[in-house]
Order: C-alpha cells, then sequence, then structure tokens
C-alpha cells in the first residue's frame, strides 16, 4: 500500500474521531427550543428588534449589494486602484447590517428598562381578576408606549380568533426579543398547568429584570469607553486612506501585488483587532434560546 493511501486512510480515521465529538443537528421535524438560528434569522430578529418588521433580510442583503457595487463605482472613478475600490465597497456593503445591528442593540437596552413595568401591569390586572389574556391586551393601553403596538395587535388577534397559544406565537414572533420568549413561555405554562403561583412568578420575574437591567447598565457605562476606542481605532487608517484617495498619484503604490498585500493584511488585522476588542469590552447578548 502506497504512503499516499496511508496518509488519506489516517487523515479521514482522525477527522472521524474529531467528528465524533459533536453532536449532529436536529432533524426538521425537531423542535425549534435551544437551537440556534441561523445568518437569515438573525438578521430577521436584528429588523423586529430594531422596529423595521416590514423589512426583510432580502432587501437588507440587496441594499448591501447595491451599495457595494456604488462605493466600487465610485472609488475605481476616484483613485483607479482595484483593491481600495474594493475595501471601501466591503465597508459600504456591511453598513446597513452594521447599522441594523446598532439600533437593535440600543432599543433592546430600551425595552430591558420597561419590560418590569409591563410585567407589573400584568400582574396588576391578574390580581384585578382579569383573565389572562385581557392583562396582556391590556398593556396595549396602560403598558409602556414603546411596548403597545404589538400587544395592541395581539388583543386585536385574540379577539378575532380567541386562540391564546397562537396568539401568543404571533407574538413572540413579532418581538423577536429574549425577555419577551420567557414572558410569554411563562404565561403560557401558568395557562396550561393553572394554579395560584402566577402572581408570585410575575413578582419574581419583574424583581429578576429590574436587577439585571441595573447590573447590565452599569457594567456597560463603565465599558463603553472600550468601544468607542475599538471604533476610533479601526476607522483612522480607513479614514486616511480616504483622505488619500484625494491623491491619485500617492496610491497608485496599491496596485501592485504587494499592494494587495498590504490592504488585505490591515483589513484582516482592523477586523480581527475590532472583533477582539468589542467580545473583550462588549456584555454578551441575551439570546434567544425560547424561541
Amino acid at each position: 500500500m502506497s504512503p499516499l493511501v496511508v496518509g488519506l486512510v489516517l487523515g479521514a480515521g482522525v477527522f472521524c474521531i474529531y467528528w465524533s465529538f459533536w453532536p449532529q443537528s436536529a432533524g426538521p421535524g425537531a423542535a425549534r427550543v435551544g437551537r440556534r438560528s441561523g445568518l437569515v434569522e438573525d438578521l430577521r430578529d436584528h429588523l423586529r428588534q430594531a422596529g423595521y418588521p416590514t423589512v426583510t433580510p432580502t432587501n437588507v442583503l440587496v441594499g448591501s449589494v447595491v451599495l457595494f457595487v456604488l462605493a466600487f463605482l465610485l472609488f475605481m472613478l476616484l483613485t483607479a486602484v482595484v483593491p481600495i475600490a474594493l475595501c471601501f465597497g466591503a465597508i459600504a456593503a456591511a453598513s446597513p447590517i452594521s447599522l441594523i445591528r446598532m439600533r437593535a442593540r440600543k432599543r433592546r437596552g430600551k425595552l430591558r428598562d420597561l419590560w418590569p413595568d409591563a410585567v407589573d401591569n400584568i400582574t396588576s390586572g391578574v390580581r384585578a381578576g382579569l383573565a389572562l389574556p385581557e392583562a396582556l391586551a391590556q398593556l396595549a393601553v396602560r403598558g409602556p408606549e414603546e411596548l403597545r403596538p404589538p400587544f395592541a395587535r395581539f388583543a386585536e388577534d385574540y379577539r378575532a380568533t380567541g386562540r391564546f397559544h397562537d396568539c401568543l406565537d404571533r407574538l413572540k414572533d413579532a418581538m423577536s426579543d429574549p425577555v419577551a420568549d420567557r414572558l410569554i413561555e411563562s404565561l403560557r405554562i401558568a395557562r396550561e398547568v393553572g394554579g395560584s403561583d402566577l402572581g408570585r412568578l410575575l413578582r419574581t420575574l419583574s424583581a429578576f429584570l429590574r436587577e439585571d437591567a441595573r447590573t447590565r447598565a452599569e457594567l456597560e457605562a463603565r465599558q463603553s469607553w472600550t468601544i468607542n476606542a475599538a471604533r476610533l481605532a479601526v476607522a483612522a487608517p480607513w479614514v486616511v486612506l480616504a483622505m488619500l484617495a484625494l491623491r491619485g498619484g500617492s496610491l497608485q503604490a496599491y496596485a501592485t501585488p504587494t499592494g494587495w498585500l498590504v490592504l488585505a493584511f490591515g483589513a484582516g488585522l482592523c477586523i480581527v483587532a475590532y472583533r477582539l476588542m468589542v467580545w473583550i469590552g462588549r456584555l454578551p447578548d441575551e439570546e434567544r434560546v425560547l424561541r
């Protein structure tokens, strides 16, 4: 047997051993709870969290491609250097997704401070003798301003269908928020099981949400300088490069293979350094494990 065949068999065996350490993905009929979502599903959640429920991930991706083409053509006209045009085209293509994620993160932070009041309103409604669907529906009138539209749609949906669990599923899908997922699943279990512990559960959830929001606000205020420093450090070399684009003669060096390598290496370092700084300085976002 030739050494090549022996090497291939040994490599295949090592790969099979490595592959056996990782669990296989669930089948198409498996439950969605706890399953990690893909890029498109994450983008759809970010769009809803950012307040753009009518915009689809396809629209965002098409817009990114259009921005890439426009930026590429613009910098080709200004510099006539392909690698520089590609770099700024990639920056333009990534900007819509970055802005959507930024807005979604800010809105999640704002809603995080409002959820305890919403839970308190539900608790008051339940203690006043309202049925669980009615206690949820009254958030469309008495709840925090930012949370009223989705609960108004829930109230209309429940009045039209009378199917509480289906309305909860549509409300959870419209909110796309991890806190909303926990609240809705708690209410679903309380509706199915019954009992007298619903008020205690809601009070506990409200206290936990307040403590979590207070802790996160303190940590984010202390670590915001790290995020801002990372953004400034990453943006600075590209701003300088954009200013150099006004002097076409100084950019011809980037049209050589060495120039391609320098730009590729610089872009890679910027991405790695930015992700590392963000990973160090930003609190991890809550995942939707109960989607």
